[in-house]
């Protein structure tokens, strides 16, 4: 095994070396042959709809119906909301046994447009509610199943489905090895910044730069105009709309200062100064996503001294379906502690988020309430998703290659990201498999979102009536 020299005068610790880690991943292929990858064999004791009953137990009963009714749109919908179910299908799959820090659900809409710190607008992964130390062929196979399914419900050909598919795991392959070209701190420092979409094709150029017209209107002035009004004392508090906002009880109204001040705990001493200059004017509950309905999410109105207003979302932070359904065992990595790991499921959320992106929100914290996790973040800040629906299919495949470049960056970050790129290869065998077996799992995915529809009508679940 090679060594680093060094100049310390004792011996110090074996460097494991990119090429070693190369060569293990290789050396991993004969026990977990990448060909394995592409079946999908369903348990025959599968419960998709037991999985999503367990789920509303631990949700806000009031909210169920309507995460049902989100989920039965259409089926990249339901995709989008059984990240558990599709956790729990994936634990008894091949495994190389290699970690690294993962989404836990990374489908083509968990990915999008955002203000980095420097006000740049860079393009990354949007969504870690489910992000943890997990199997890395988890967030491949979730991810490309999402292009299959995304694919087939913009009409597209047979051919044309297999070749985006195909095309979003070449990419993850191709952009693992990219990223593994330059040294580890560049490669943490390296974040996808969007001008004006010149990389791109014209089609996808029109897309980007309609994206970032749109994400100039998402800030948290904006918002507030649209959803606030003015009090007789300046300041400014949220207007109703129910189910979707509605202001707090006076019972957690009382504890919002205390909420924002210990989540001022965890930020780093300039975002706290920062706060501090901020009063607290309202607080409502919040309603978003598809799978996150139902868990306890909060928008707290801040007013600067000048009537600014920065708006703070407060959001309930689960265990990780890759813990809770997929069975994986808690695991850290360095710089992760496993003590508030263990105490926090927040705590989970804003540290793996900070390890997948390039550049993250610096509002970005954690706190307990009454024995349940929570995380904070900015709301509004020039966050947009694509139309991956309306896109032209030029635009669609160039969208997908880009989610996958993007996740293998993120992979990359993790000590185990050259052990990948030694297992994949520069060939098509792993690309090809996961293609297939993510076809097999849009199938599985649909027949699933057909039997929900069934027991809905049937009487098993209750759905919030379509506005």
């Amino acid at each position: 095994m090679s060594r680093i020299p060094g100049r310390l005068r004792f011996n110090h610790a074996h460097v494991v070396t990119t090429r070693e880690k190369l060569d293990q991943g290789r050396a991993a292929r004969a026990t977990v042959p990448r060909t394995s990858h592409a079946r999908y064999q369903p348990d025959a004791h599968r419960d998709p709809l037991g999985v999503l009953e367990r789920q509303n137990e631990k949700r806000l009963p009031d909210l169920v119906p309507l995460r049902m009714s989100r989920m039965l749109q259409d089926p990249f919908a339901f995709y989008r909301g059984t990240a558990a179910i599709q956790a729990a299908d994936l634990a008894g799959g091949p495994n190389t046994g290699a970690t690294v820090a993962i989404c836990g659900d990374a489908h083509i809409g968990n990915f999008g447009l955002f203000a980095s710190p420097e006000r740049s607008m860079v393009f990354d992964l949007n969504d870690f509610d489910e992000a943890t130390l997990g199997p890395w062929e988890w967030d491949v196979k979730r991810l490309v199943t999402s292009v299959v399914i995304a694919a087939r419900a913009r009409g597209a050909g047979t051919e044309e489905v297999r070749e985006a598919a195909s095309r979003a795991a070449a990419a993850y392959r191709n952009g693992l090895r990219e990223a593994l070209r330059v040294d580890v701190v560049e490669r943490f420092f390296r974040a996808a910044v969007v001008n004006d979409g010149h990389q791109f094709g014209k089609a996808s150029r029109v897309v980007v730069q309609a994206a970032m017209k749109a994400a100039d209107k998402r800030t948290a002035k904006r918002l507030i105009a649209r959803i606030t009004e003015t009090a007789e004392d300046g300041s400014v508090r949220v207007i109703e709309s129910p189910p979707r906002l509605t202001h707090v009880g006076p019972a957690i109204e009382r504890r919002v200062s205390e909420v924002i001040e210990r989540y001022r705990t965890t930020v780093t001493s300039d975002i706290s100064l920062l706060l501090a200059q901020h009063t607290i004017t309202d607080a409502a509950r919040r309603v978003v996503g598809v799978g996150s309905v139902g868990t306890q999410c909060y928008i707290v109105v801040l007013t600067g001294p000048a009537g600014e207003p920065l708006v703070l979302q407060v959001k309930e932070a689960t265990d990780s379906v890759i813990h809770e359904f997929g069975h994986v065992p808690v695991g850290t990595v360095d710089g992760v502690d496993p003590v508030i790991l263990a105490a926090n499921p927040g705590y989970r959320v804003t540290a793996h988020q900070r390890i997948l992106q390039a550049v993250s929100d610096p509002f970005l914290g954690y706190l307990t309430v009454a024995g349940i996790g929570f995380y904070v973040r900015q709301f509004r800040d020039k966050n947009v998703s694509f139309p991956i629906a309306a896109m032209p299919a030029e635009a669609f495949t160039e969208y997908v290659t880009a989610c996958s470049t993007i996740l293998a960056r993120a992979h990359s970050r993790s000590p185990d990201g050259a052990f990948i790129a030694g297992y994949i290869g520069t060939g098509s065998a792993f690309a090809d498999a996961v293609v297939d077996w993510s076809h097999a799992y849009a199938d599985q995915s649909l027949l699933d979102f057909e039997a929900l529809q069934e027991a809905v009508d049937a009487g098993r679940f209750t759905v919030a009536p379509r506005p």
